[in-house]
C-alpha cells in the first residue's frame, strides 16, 4: 500500500501486520514525503508504527553519509516522556527495522549511562530519549545531535504536564533546523498547539477519535466509595473470579506500595510500580507482570502511557486522576486489540469533582453502581505522612544517603526533588543540593535550638538571645566586652 522497503514489509508480516489503523493510514504517507506531522491520536491506536515505520523506510532509502570520518552521527531523535514508553518505541524501531541494518538505542535515568555512552561512540541511526536523561548527557558532551534529520515528540501533552516544555525547546535548539518534525499528542491543548506552531512548518494535521465500537470495548463503572472501604472493595472485586491480569491506579507513589503491600498480606500476589523504583526494580516487575508469577499492578500514571501488556483484563481507579485526559490512559490498558475489558472506579465523597471533570471529558456518564457487597471491616487507615517518612527513609539508603542524621555535626547536605520528581520520565527527579554549614535542626536540641528557643530565623545575639543569656547583638565591642582568657577583674 505505501510501498514500503523490502526488509520493513517482511518484518511487518512477520508480526502479522496486514492493514493499517486510521493513524497509520493518513500518517504514513505523509512521512514518507518528508513533510512535518501534527497528530492526535489516544495511546492503543498504533500511533508509535505510524511513525517507526515511515522513518525506517527513509533512512533505509537514503543511505548513510560515508564521506564523514569517525562514528556515524544519529540521523534521527524520538523524545518520550517515560522510561517505559521510551524502552517501547526503542522495541518497535528494533522489531520494524530488523533486516534494514539499522541501529539505535534508548537513553533514559534510573540506570548507568555507560552503555549509553558506548553505543553513542560506536555510532548509530536512531535515539530514543526521555529529556532528563538527554539533557545530561548533552551537559557532558557525550551526544551530538548536529545530525538529526527527524524530530519526534511523542506523547508532547505529557511531556508538557511533566515540566518538560524548557528542556524540549532547549534540545529543539540542539537538532539541526533542516529536518522533519513529528509531534503527536493524545490532546491538543494550546499549549500543544503554540509549541506545534513554534517548531513545525506547514504540517500535515492528522486526528484520529476511537470509533464508539472500540470505546464499548471497554465496559465502565464506578463505586460511590468511602476511603476506608476502598480496599476492603478491592480486595472483595479481586477475589470475585474472573480478573486475570489487572491494574491498579493510585495517586501517589506510597498509595502504590501501601495497595500492595495490603494485597499480599491477603493473599493477592502483586507487586508496585512507580517513580521511586530504580529502572531494575520496574523491568523485573514489568516482566513478572507480563510472564504471570503476579497478577495485580499497583501503578501510578507513570506507567498509564508506557505499560503496553496484552492480556489486562481490568483496571481499577482506586483513586481517580487529577487530570481528566489521565483517566483516559488508564483504562486504555485494557481493551486492547479488539479484546474487551473492564475499568471500574472507586469515587470517595471528596473525589465527586474529579468524576465530574471525567465525565465532561469523555462525554458521557461512567455507569453507578448501586448498592456495596458485603465486605469485611477496614483495617485502621495508616498514617500517610509516616508512609512518606518510611519511603524517604528507603530511598535514602538506596541512594546512599542524602541528608544527614538530624544533630550531627558538620555540613549537612540536603537534597531536594522537585515538583516533577513522580513523573520524570527518566525516573531521576530534577534534583538542588545545597550546603548549610553550621544549621541544625530546631528540634535537634544543638546549640542553636538553646541559644534561641526553638525559633530558627531569631539571632542569637538579639534581644531574645539577650534574654536567655546569649550575647548582646552586634559581639565584642558593642555592649558588654569580652574578657580574655585569664584576665582578671579589675
Amino acid at each position: 500500500m505505501f510501498n514500503l522497503a523490502a526488509p520493513i514489509q517482511k518484518a511487518l508480516a512477520d508480526e502479522g501486520y496486514t492493514t493499517p489503523t486510521p493513524i497509520q493510514e493518513r500518517a504514513i504517507g505523509p512521512i514518507m514525503e518528508g513533510r512535518d506531522v501534527l497528530g492526535c491520536a489516544q495511546t492503543g491506536t498504533g500511533k508509535t508504527a505510524a511513525f517507526a515505520v515511515p522513518i525506517l523506510h527513509r533512512l533505509h532509502t537514503a543511505g548513510r553519509d560515508t564521506s564523514r570520518r569517525g562514528p556515524v552521527l544519529a540521523r534521527t531523535l524520538v523524545l518520550s516522556p517515560t522510561r517505559e514508553l521510551a524502552t517501547q518505541i526503542g522495541a518497535s524501531f528494533a522489531t520494524y527495522g530488523r533486516g534494514t541494518g539499522l541501529t539505535g538505542t534508548t537513553i533514559y535515568g534510573g540506570v548507568s549511562q555507560r552503555r549509553q555512552e558506548r553505543e553513542l561512540a560506536r555510532g548509530l541511526d536512531v535515539i530514543v530519549a526521555t529529556p532528563g536523561r538527554l539533557i545530561d548527557l548533552m551537559e557532558q558532551g557525550v551526544v551530538d545531535l548536529s545530525a538529526i534529520e527527524i524530530f519526534v515528540l511523542d506523547e508532547a501533552d505529557r511531556m508538557l504536564d511533566m515540566g518538560f516544555i524548557e528542556p524540549i525547546r532547549r534540545i529543539s535548539s540542539a537538532v539541526r533546523k533542516e529536518r522533519q518534525t513529528l509531534l503527536f499528542s493524545a490532546t491538543m491543548p494550546r499549549t500543544i498547539q503554540r509549541l506545534a506552531d513554534s517548531l513545525l512548518r506547514d504540517p500535515v494535521r492528522v486526528t484520529v477519535t476511537p470509533p464508539k465500537q472500540e470505546k464499548a470495548l471497554i465496559e465502565q463503572s464506578v463505586y460511590m466509595v468511602g476511603r476506608s472501604q476502598k480496599m476492603p472493595l478491592l480486595e472483595h472485586l479481586l477475589e470475585e473470579g474472573g480478573v486475570e491480569c489487572t491494574v491498579v491506579f493510585t495517586k501517589t507513589k506510597h498509595g502504590a506500595d501501601k495497595v500492595s503491600r495490603r494485597l499480599q498480606k491477603a493473599g493477592i500476589s502483586s507487586d508496585a510500580i512507580h517513580g521511586n523504583k530504580s529502572q531494575r526494580q520496574r523491568d523485573r516487575a514489568l516482566d513478572a507482570f507480563k510472564s504471570g508469577r503476579f497478577r495485580v499492578l499497583v501503578a501510578t500514571d507513570v506507567a498509564a502511557r508506557g505499560l503496553d501488556v496484552s492480556g489486562i483484563t481490568h483496571v481499577f481507579n482506586f483513586d481517580l486522576p487529577m487530570e481528566p485526559e489521565a483517566y483516559t490512559h488508564r483504562i486504555g490498558r485494557t481493551g486492547r486489540a479488539g479484546a474487551t475489558g473492564r475499568a471500574i472506579a472507586f469515587c470517595d465523597p471528596s473525589e465527586r469533582g474529579l468524576l465530574k471533570a471525567i465525565e465532561r471529558d469523555i462525554g458521557a456518564r461512567v455507569p453507578l453502581v448501586k448498592g456495596l457487597p458485603e465486605l469485611k471491616a477496614a483495617e485502621p487507615e495508616i498514617d500517610d505522612r509516616r508512609d512518606d517518612r518510611e519511603s524517604f527513609g528507603a530511598m535514602r539508603e538506596r541512594r546512599g544517603g542524602g541528608v544527614r542524621a538530624i544533630g550531627a555535626s558538620g555540613p549537612k547536605r540536603r537534597e531536594y526533588s522537585s515538583p516533577q520528581a513522580e513523573g520524570v520520565g527518566d525516573g531521576r527527579p530534577e534534583r538542588v543540593t545545597r550546603m548549610e554549614i553550621g544549621l541544625e535542626s530546631k528540634h535537634s536540641g544543638g546549640p542553636a535550638h538553646r541559644r534561641t528557643g526553638g525559633r530558627p530565623n531569631a539571632r542569637p545575639g538579639g534581644p531574645a538571645g539577650a534574654r536567655r543569656g546569649g550575647r548582646p547583638a552586634g559581639g565584642p565591642g558593642k555592649g558588654k566586652s569580652r574578657r580574655p582568657a585569664g584576665a582578671k577583674r579589675r
